[in-house]
């Protein structure tokens, strides 16, 4: 099965994926310089997601997913196993959001400018005033009633353990009083982690599980930490056991 699996992907899933991505991103960038890009910066992003797993068969299940209100902006943050994160929230969310990413996904032809366009917030970090502009961004599209997405961590684990998180999605949080719902991602790493980038998928179930949302307690340096250790703490209970524990990432 393992070796029909990847004569499936040459063939059929993977040629599929690449025209599919292409189309989808070239109505992203059409529509959002047309049109609003709220709408077509979310929906066609959301059903290239869902067609990707389909595609490459892989089951999911999503847990918790009635704890948030529809209308609530919120700042979503999950750990980050693999590269079929993206498709798994992408895909499974259901909520309209942008990302919170590395500004480097910009060369990525195609994709990067249908994210640009859509209005995602690209995190540069290549000095001070570029890292202001990125939060600034942020800080409107959550203004905005949209919400917004983020894996803390910085990077996709290298051993399938959490790293230590960051503190920008939680300061922005604090600062807007918004709500955060961490996300506990399970499978991912599984399916493709980073260390097998551009190799073939491996067949995996995929979960994202919902936890209950965490309000703001007060405002400040002990609201962001304690947003943030509640959040770490809520991801760690439903991920794998063999998964379980904080470990370093040097790519962080």
């Amino acid at each position: 099965m393992k070796y029909l699996y990847r004569i499936y992907q040459l063939f059929i899933a993977v040629p599929i994926m690449v025209v599919w991505t292409i189309i989808i991103a070239l109505i992203v960038i059409i529509g959002c310089t047309i049109g609003s890009g709220h709408f077509w910066g979310y929906h066609p992003g959301k059903w290239w997601a869902w067609f990707t797993l389909k595609l490459f068969l892989l089951p999911v299940k999503v847990e918790g997913r009635d704890k948030v209100k529809k209308g609530q902006s919120y700042v979503f943050v999950a750990n980050h196993q693999g590269a079929f994160d993206i498709f798994l929230i992408y895909g499974h969310l259901r909520r309209n959001f942008k990302w919170m990413m590395k500004y480097q996904l910009m060369k990525i032809p195609f994709v990067g400018l249908a994210c640009k366009k859509a209005h995602h917030i690209m995190i540069d970090k290549r000095g001070p005033r570029r890292i202001k502009e990125s939060y600034d961004q942020a800080r409107k599209v959550l203004q905005d009633g949209i919400s917004l997405m983020v894996f803390p961590e910085g990077a996709r684990t290298m051993t399938g353990h959490i790293a230590p998180f960051r503190r920008g999605a939680f300061s922005l949080a604090d600062e807007l009083q918004l709500p955060v719902v961490p996300i506990t991602i399970n499978g991912s790493f599984h399916v493709m982690p980073r260390m097998r980038d551009w190799h073939f998928v491996n067949w995996h179930p995929l979960s994202l599980t919902f936890h209950d949302p965490i309000y703001p307690k007060g405002k400040g340096a002990e609201n962001i930490t304690a947003t943030m250790d509640e959040s770490l703490n809520a991801i760690m209970s439903s991920l794998e056991p063999q998964f379980q524990g904080v470990e370093e990432n040097p790519d962080q």
